[in-house]
């Protein structure tokens, strides 16, 4: 049996954590021959509820889960991590700005790269799903000046994944027949979904699906379907975030399949003319761990607008919090 794997999971009791932890317990990230030991971090509050999970997960008896380990503290819970997802985050309240929003998950965010960089593996891999997950991706990349950007990266796979369901329900295929879709820029309602380059059993996407269809359908649900969840459900996505982050960080540590990519928020090189050192949302591949970002796409005007729409405004979030950079 291979040694084990350490995981970090902040939010630790959170509603998305409770459907992530199982399926990271069963080998659903790394295969059913990898053990793993879990370190889960919470605020004090919440510890007595963690608890409660951490007897479920041990009730499930799973033979690759070796060690729990339950903590508020943040070094404790970094400590020689090969994995770290964080989602913990404060959720907007009522009447809360963005930019309060902002302020508040900063000083999180900022706490937590500062105890990656002192504890973690040096060659971690840190999702951030805890929202505004790109700039709080910044934020930690920021406060952790020993471990590279490339450690670091935003989920967009949710909005990836969203994207390939309502293409294929468009399109009447089943989701393993459709590549090649980019969220491109934030995870918020300006992000670009964009299917130019998506491929459907083979063919051009938006040469089986119409136009008007695209702009004024698919787009908009996509960019606004975390919202509609929380209207319909009252609650805001969990098993599918879950999902979502499970398939990104897979993806990133074991690689991409051949003839696709995924979309992943990563460290802007200036590609596709976005500026530098914003945390960005590429299509990206991954092989022996290590991202690449795509490139030599072919960049039409209606694209190059939306792209710079949701760069400005990642543009703008950083401003926001520059003093915790």
């Amino acid at each position: 049996m291979k040694n084990p794997v350490d995981i970090a999971v902040t939010g630790a009791a959170g509603q998305i954590s409770y459907s992530l932890l199982f399926r990271l317990a069963s080998g659903e990230l790394l295969g059913a021959d990898q053990p793993i030991n879990l370190h889960l971090l919470e605020i004090t509050p919440a510890l007595p509820a963690l608890d409660g999970v951490v007897m479920e997960l041990h009730d499930c008896a799973y033979p690759l889960l070796h060690r729990v380990t339950v903590t508020d503290n943040a070094k404790q819970a970094f400590n020689n991590v090969d994995f770290a997802f964080l989602l913990g985050a404060r959720p907007r309240g009522p009447g809360m700005e963005r930019k309060d929003l902002l302020q508040c998950n900063a000083e999180i965010f900022a706490v937590q790269g500062k105890a990656l960089n002192e504890v973690a593996s040096r060659n971690v891999k840190v999702l951030i799903t805890g929202n505004p997950a790109n700039t709080n991706t910044l934020i930690a990349i920021r406060n952790a000046p020993d471990l590279s950007g490339e450690n670091f990266a935003a989920m967009t796979m949710l909005d990836h994944n969203r994207s390939i369901a309502q293409l294929a329900e468009k399109s009447g295929v089943q989701t393993t027949e459709i590549k090649n879709v980019i969220i491109w820029g934030n995870h918020s309602s300006t992000q670009y979904p964009d299917i130019h380059h998506a491929k459907i059993k083979g063919q051009d996407a938006l040469s089986l699906v119409d136009n008007d269809w695209f702009v004024n359908y698919f787009i908009p649900t996509v960019q606004q379907r975390g919202a509609n969840v929380i209207k319909a459900r009252g609650l805001s996505s969990a098993a599918s975030a879950a999902n979502a982050a499970i398939k990104q960080m897979r993806a990133w540590a074991l690689g991409t399949e051949e003839g696709d990519w995924v979309s992943m928020g990563v460290v802007s090189d200036g590609s596709y003319g976005i500026e530098k050192g914003l945390v960005y949302s590429y299509p990206i591949t991954s092989m022996d761990g290590k991202v690449s970002i795509v490139q030599g796409l072919k960049i039409n005007q209606f694209s190059k607008e939306r792209m710079k729409l949701t760069e400005t405004e990642l543009k703008e979030e950083r401003d926001a919090i520059k003093h915790l950079l």
